[in-house]
């Protein structure tokens, strides 16, 4: 079987398609030779070539929120991308590609259609962006995270897969993970990580509220590189005896350990939420991002309305301290959160996506 990949943007969109890579692989009864196509502006190389993946660049750009020389130079950048695209899928000959959205995936599934090759789309989020909108009238079957997403996808050929996760997620207890930490059993632990680049208004924040959240628990705080001196300096101000229970790090490739080990998390509301939060039943106080359009707000939201996260606004950001105290010193409300995140819990979701795939790729 021969497997394209295609995607890019964020790391939400990469992760998913590493995930359901690992569980066509898992499944297949013959190897899988695969080959992810999509930009490398955002680190997407760096991440499918550690997974060993070999990488394709496609050039693409967003159009959101573009001036007409913006959106100009992003439409050059488009064409570029779907004739780049043309030439190395017919060098590939993939018998399916699998898009997981976000502008980078948009000119690997248009040179998909074009080559007459089955083409598999999944929206992480709740709503479609722009690039999913256009793949939902080329794709040959969809799936995605939410039933709330069905409203917006051709239901015919949709099917409500969850997100797929790190099998980490499923495999680790909590005790486990906060041993490997070293945290001890009644320990209070905080998660904070605003996005794989960071969030500098969320680091400001804790920055901020670590005097009074120290006292109370052990904070792990993924800052982004360009957060890490000011988190360090942070840490230094704080009294010595608290300084130990602020462990700052610019990324943390056990991201998944923490979020078991965790009482508390704190995010950015991209796709990987909808997936990771349900998976470590972490209660969390998400904080939507204004980029991209609304999808983060409403990724939140969905996570809200089942009961598995509070939303803080930017603009409310100076209350993130407090909002954390709050979820930490509410045992019950925490445990009422923690029931129902585990209940969103989809482990089976790279497998059912994989299904997908292989049945397309078989036709």
């Amino acid at each position: 079987m021969r497997l394209a990949l295609t995607g890019g943007g964020t790391g939400g969109h990469v992760f998913p398609a590493l995930a359901v890579l690992e569980a066509v692989r898992a499944s297949s009864g013959s190897p899988v030779e695969v080959c992810f196509f999509g930009p490398e502006n955002r680190g997407e190389r760096q991440l499918v070539e550690s997974a060993g993946v070999r990488f394709e660049t496609v050039p693409s750009a967003g159009l959101r929120g573009r001036g007409p020389l913006g959106l100009a130079r992003s439409a050059w950048s488009l064409l570029a991308g779907v004739l780049a695209a043309i030439r190395k899928l017919r060098r590939f000959k993939p018998d399916v590609v699998f898009s997981t959205g976000g502008y980078g995936s948009f000119p690997g599934s248009l040179a998909a259609r074009l080559l007459r090759r089955p083409l598999v789309v999944y929206l992480p989020d709740v709503h479609p962006g722009w690039a999913v909108k256009a793949e939902r009238m080329l794709a040959t079957r969809m799936t995605t995270t939410t039933e709330a997403a069905l409203e917006f996808l051709p239901a015919k050929k949709t099917v409500v897969t969850g997100y797929p996760v790190r099998d980490t997620f499923f495999t680790l207890s909590r005790d486990a993970a906060r041993a490997q930490l070293g945290v001890a059993p009644d320990e209070r632990v905080v998660v904070v990580a605003g996005a794989s680049q960071g969030a500098r208004a969320i680091n400001t924040a804790v920055f901020r509220a670590l005097p009074a959240l120290c006292p109370k628990a052990s904070v792990f705080h993924i800052t982004g590189e360009a957060g890490i001196d000011a988190a360090r300096e942070a840490r230094e101000a704080l009294p010595e005896d608290l300084r130990a229970r602020y462990q700052p790090a610019p990324f943390r490739a056990d991201l998944p350990v923490l979020m078991l080990a965790a009482d508390v998390g704190v995010f950015r509301a991209g796709a990987s939420v909808l997936g990771e939060i349900p998976a470590a039943a972490l209660p969390s106080v998400l904080v939507p991002g204004t980029f991209a359009g609304a999808h983060q707000r409403n990724n939140a939201r969905w996570l809200d309305g089942n009961g598995a996260a509070v939303i803080l606004e930017e603009e409310d950001i100076d209350a993130l301290g407090a909002r954390v105290s709050e979820l930490l010193d509410d045992d019950a409300r925490r445990d009422s959160m923690r029931a129902a995140a585990h209940a969103l819990a989809r482990p089976d979701a790279a497998a059912a996506i994989a299904t997908v795939v292989m049945e397309v790729a078989r036709k």
